[in-house]
């Protein structure tokens, strides 16, 4: 395939409720994806947020918190509980927009 193939190809919208599965993402795309998610979710008043990024080697889920610890919109953020994806999925609290 062509560079030009994948410039023709339509933006993916993402539904914004809550849950991300970062499956379906390069982990190059990570650095812009997570952060446009977390803001996207804060402007419409979703502050608890499930990053799934399943268990493996754990490759992914440390560069998951990298990012989050970084972000100014977190303001906490743990592994899930058993019932919730346990360590394949990282639970996000974000900070109150401010006014």
């Amino acid at each position: 395939m062509t560079d030009d193939y994948f410039n023709d190809i339509d933006p993916v919208i993402l539904a914004i409720d809550g849950t991300l599965d970062l499956h379906h993402f390069a982990p190059k795309d990570l650095k812009t994806l997570i952060p446009d998610y977390l803001a996207e979710c804060q402007d419409k008043g979703i502050m608890e947020i499930k990053l799934i990024h399943g268990k493996g080697r754990g490759n992914l889920r440390r560069s998951v918190h990298a990012l989050l610890q970084r972000n100014p919109l977190v303001a906490g953020y743990r592994q899930a509980e058993l019932h919730s994806g346990s360590w394949g999925a990282t639970l996000v609290s974000l900070k109150p927009k401010k006014p």
